[in-house]
């Protein structure tokens, strides 16, 4: 790995046995990293070509499309690899629709036209529906139409909300238009799929009756195995006092979004040992948050890493020095962020904290100072997170009132202003590499802590800090170097080899703490 850089990003060369596990599970987010040429037809293809993958001595693998081209291969038109994200003559056109799917994804066309998310992609909006009918094949309100169905869909065949309730839900601006698009699409009225039982919601061992009242169950489907109490212990480690709450196998936190305030609460549905729900999370979602019910799926999603291949992963690692560790928690996810900059300011405040403990006792002092406080009927959620247009108006010295260090005050009040700006992005449409620069060079963020601001916000798989001392010795490595080279073994999921070690060393001090007290 590249030693100025901790990132594994676009445009670094892989070795064949890993563009192969990369190519085996499709995963998109190796797309425009290389291309492979068949053999047996002289084509290649992206790493995502929904053609059936060919037999490995077919294939030959290359850092570009040109480099294919050279070689005499000519380029899939189903996959169509002159618009595979990074690397591409039409770099920026690829790039750009990738953000926009990302975003249409998250809701950015619900109650807003495509003029409007132009405007934040700073394009034109000719030039927005150029791009992404070339990559996807479908318009941007065409695609934002599929994904309001699908939710719409969930809903109605998941709750017990009135159907007008579920239009706007979904994003539908008139129920009128709801019901025809519905009917043109799935050839059904909305009231033909419902299903007479509603999702259960959250137990009351957690939230009050009055509270429970008001939350509305979904399900979220996800890849078993799944190691929930693995994820559960990371989150609680670093749950922000007022925000967020672990307890009794669940996670509930407050939220704000597009003007609209609630809380979640998730739970592993396969606890139930109900057979229907068993590779499923349910979320509880108060009603008032309705209206943002997309970007907080998207944003969830993300946040329990639910669209891992956990098969793929597992057996890759398991083969390359980390079985034993696998075998213990076979479905280990690596979490993303469910917002970006709380994120960053939480892990700026613990870098240089004295302990883990200490800095998010002061990243809750923060929230308590700046953020929204709110009623949840849940002991423990009392604020919202502080967004960055709010710390950014609280400038370095009211964070050094709280007993934030000066240099941390500076580079937070720094990221708040980009971000409220457009010029700092902090989630899966920003550029993994483009990303890590901004942090490093701009802003004076440290490229330990870069790194995990991006494998977290931007939830790069790849990710993995060589220059970690305790992952060193975790790895039974004497230096850098050397780990560099082990690392290699893992690649494309490096972060989640992280996370094994990571998880074995607590497991060595929880052991010998135990044996000591015999």
């Amino acid at each position: 790995m590249p030693t100025a850089n901790p990132l594994v990003v676009r445009g670094s060369t892989l070795p064949p046995d890993v563009c192969a596990r990369a190519l085996e599970s499709r995963d998109a987010r190796f797309d425009g990293v290389f291309f492979v040429g068949i053999t047996s037809t002289n084509i290649y293809c992206r790493p995502i070509c929904p053609a059936r993958v060919s037999y490995p001595n077919r294939r030959r693998f290359f850092d570009t499309a040109g480099a294919a081209e050279v070689a005499g291969y000519r380029p899939c038109l189903r996959c169509r690899p002159e618009l595979a994200p990074g690397l591409a003559v039409c770099d920026a056109v690829s790039q750009l629709a990738r953000a926009a799917v990302i975003r249409i994804a998250g809701g950015a066309l619900n109650g807003s036209g495509v003029s409007a998310l132009a405007r934040e992609l700073d394009v034109s909006e000719r030039h927005l529906r150029r791009s992404l009918e070339r990559e996807v094949g479908v318009t941007p309100i065409s695609l934002a139409q599929t994904h309001r169905l699908l939710l719409a869909k969930k809903l109605l065949g998941e709750t017990a909300l009135p159907v007008t309730r579920i239009a706007y839900a979904s994003g539908f601006q008139s129920l009128r238009r709801f019901n025809s698009v519905f009917l043109e699409r799935y050839r059904l009225s909305p009231s033909a799929v419902r299903r007479r039982r509603p999702l259960h919601g959250t137990r009351g061992d957690l939230v009050n009756d009055a509270a429970a009242g008001d939350l509305v169950s979904i399900s979220i489907a996800y890849r078993a195995p799944f190691a929930w109490s693995a994820l559960l212990d990371q989150l609680r480690s670093e749950q922000i006092g007022g925000v967020e709450l672990v307890e009794n196998g669940r996670y509930a936190r407050t939220v704000a979004l597009d003007g609209h305030r609630g809380i979640i609460v998730i739970e592993n549905a396969a606890s139930s040992g109900d057979k229907a729900t068993r590779s499923n999370l349910t979320a509880s979602v108060s009603q008032a948050l309705l209206p943002a019910l997309m970007p907080v799926l998207a944003r969830l999603r993300r946040l329990f890493d639910l669209d891992a291949e956990p098969l793929v992963v597992d057996a890759h690692l398991a083969t390359s020095g980390l079985k034993a560790s696998v075998r213990r928690r076979p479905g280990l996810r690596v979490p993303g962020a469910f917002d970006g900059f709380e994120f960053a300011m939480q892990s700026l405040m613990c870098d240089v904290a004295r302990s883990r403990e200490a800095g998010m006792a002061r990243v809750a002092s923060v929230a308590r100072a700046f953020g929204e406080p709110i009623e949840t009927g849940i002991a423990g959620l009392t604020v919202l997170t502080p967004d960055a247009a709010r710390i950014a108006d609280a400038g370095v010295a009211r964070l050094r009132a709280l007993g934030v260090r000066a240099e941390i005050a500076r580079v937070l009040v720094s990221i708040a202003g980009a971000v409220c700006g457009a010029t700092l992005t902090l989630d899966p449409s920003a550029e993994a590499d483009a990303t890590f620069a901004l942090l490093t060079q701009q802003h004076g963020v440290s490229e330990r802590v870069a790194m995990t601001i991006v494998a977290r916000a931007l939830h790069w798989p790849d990710a993995f800090p060589v220059a970690d001392a305790a992952l060193i010795r975790a790895a039974g490595c004497t230096s850098a170097r050397e780990l560099r080279e082990r690392a290699e073994h893992w690649r494309p999921w490096c972060a989640y080899a992280a996370r094994h070690l990571e998880l074995n060393v607590l497991l060595h001090k929880s052991t010998a703490r135990s044996r000591g007290k015999k």
